[in-house]
């Protein structure tokens, strides 16, 4: 995606830290998984696996299926080489960064930015944890001192602290 993103995008216009967060975004696991999904890849997993084994579908969390997205790139890689995989990776994750080129992502970045003008910073404390270990819901809290400025919910720590730095830059006009 690095290759094919960078030279698309004039690193002059963009900066290499816009650029930076744009191919994280593309490639996150939560594109991952979007990716893995259109490609059938958990209906493949439920076919391949041995019979009479049945695969629930908690198992196919975001995580579990960005890994494999990973898996299947490398394999990809080992049997076809780098110009044909990086072609059907791109192609595959195309949506997702056109996507993050339209909707960049990165409030926690946002907030920061915001509060160091002030000469502030943000801090973020998971305040609880919930479901099982394979399905795990984190609440994050955003503070800026010692005062509460947002709270966000997610499958993961990170997608926590976004919302609640989404929240607290709402919040804060």
């Amino acid at each position: 995606m690095t290759a094919h993103l960078y030279p698309r995008l004039e690193a002059e216009r963009y900066g290499a830290g816009r650029l930076t967060k744009i191919r994280a975004q593309a490639v996150s696991g939560a594109a991952c998984r979007q990716v893995g999904e259109r490609l059938g890849v958990p209906d493949r997993l439920r076919a391949a696996a041995p019979a009479g084994t049945t695969l629930p579908d908690s198992v196919m969390t975001e995580r579990v299926l960005a890994s494999v997205v990973e898996a299947v790139i490398g394999a990809c890689f080992l049997h076809a080489g780098y110009e044909r995989t990086a072609e059907a990776v791109v192609e595959a994750f195309a949506p997702e960064l056109e996507d993050a080129l339209e909707h960049p992502v990165d409030f926690k970045s946002t907030l920061q930015e915001r509060l160091a003008r002030r000469g502030e910073l943000v801090a973020y404390e998971v305040v609880e944890e919930s479901g099982p270990p394979h399905d795990r819901t984190f609440t994050v809290r955003a503070t800026v001192g010692d005062t509460e400025v947002g709270s966000g919910v997610g499958r993961t720590k990170k997608a926590a602290e976004q919302k609640a730095a989404r929240r607290a830059l709402e919040l804060d006009g």
